[in-house]
């Protein structure tokens, strides 16, 4: 995936896209890491100020949704699904695994709503069931 580099002027045209929206934190935080690959952590009193809201508010938002991530991305995005019926079918092994090969490209996440397949993994987008080492290395490529 081609991001956008990070700059605090590209940050506030962004911002300005979500003037009018209620509760823009969140949104804020999504769109910045759609456009930048990752919420620059400098983006914290940025939004805090665009949308006069305390830094500890953002923060807290930021901080409390697990798909947001604060560090640039690795060239690929691998998500592994943590929530119970994957982690019943072996999901925590597949991530420690998948980590310990690709450290800077693994998130784990919960639920991809494919339960019946587990463990499932998202690769840059791509859905895997039955996922293994072995899928997500071709899914890589």
């Amino acid at each position: 995936m081609k991001y956008s580099p990070w700059s605090q002027d590209a940050a506030r045209v962004l911002l300005a896209t979500l003037r009018d929206e209620k509760g823009p934190v969140l949104m804020a935080l999504q769109l910045m890491q759609k456009e930048f690959g990752y919420v620059n952590p400098e983006c914290v009193p940025l939004i805090a100020n665009y949308f006069n809201k305390s830094r500890a508010d953002v923060h807290g938002v930021l901080t409390f949704y697990h798909d947001l991530r604060t560090t640039p991305p690795g060239e690929h995005q691998i998500s592994i699904c943590v929530a119970e019926a994957c982690q019943a079918v072996g999901a925590r092994s597949l991530e420690k695994e998948v980590k310990a090969r690709y450290t800077a490209e693994v998130s784990d996440s919960y639920c991809f709503g494919n339960c019946a397949l587990g463990p499932a993994a998202m690769v840059d987008g791509k859905l895997i069931g039955r996922a293994t080492l072995n899928k997500i290395e071709k899914a890589r490529a």
